[in-house]
């Protein structure tokens, strides 16, 4: 039973030697040279600290006059920031419809139930 084991195991592992054997074809100069040449075409070669991260080729139909409208859109809305004063960027709100009457309300009501609190000393709320 030993040997037959053995015997099994040897033979498993000289198929797969030899099967990868098959896989480990080496390339030739010629096809790494023409397959980095590709990889500096594509733009997925990069050189040094400048070149990274690589920059990825942009594929869009939209045309420039579209692109502007995006844009602009972007800006009146606050997702589009430039500098840094003007980070991290604010969106802009949505028309409330509570007037400052109901807010101050709201904020009364919180203050008058303990859920409001100003300062250090009134830290954590206590539950009234």
């Amino acid at each position: 039973m030993k040997t037959l084991a053995t015997a099994l195991l040897m033979s498993l592992a000289l198929a797969g030697a030899a099967q990868a054997a098959d896989l480990g074809q080496p390339k030739t100069s010629a096809q790494v040279a023409a397959e980095l040449q590709q990889a500096k075409a594509n733009g997925q070669y990069t050189f040094g600290e400048l070149d990274y991260p690589p920059a990825i080729a942009q594929n869009t139909s939209l045309g420039s006059q579209e692109v502007r409208a995006q844009l602009q859109q972007a800006k009146a809305s606050g997702q589009y920031t430039f500098g840094e004063l003007q980070y991290p960027p604010v969106v802009a709100a949505a028309a409330s419809a509570k007037s400052s009457a109901d807010v101050r309300a709201e904020l009364a009501q919180a203050k008058a139930s303990g859920q409001y609190t100003f300062g250090e000393l009134e830290y954590p709320p206590i539950s009234r």
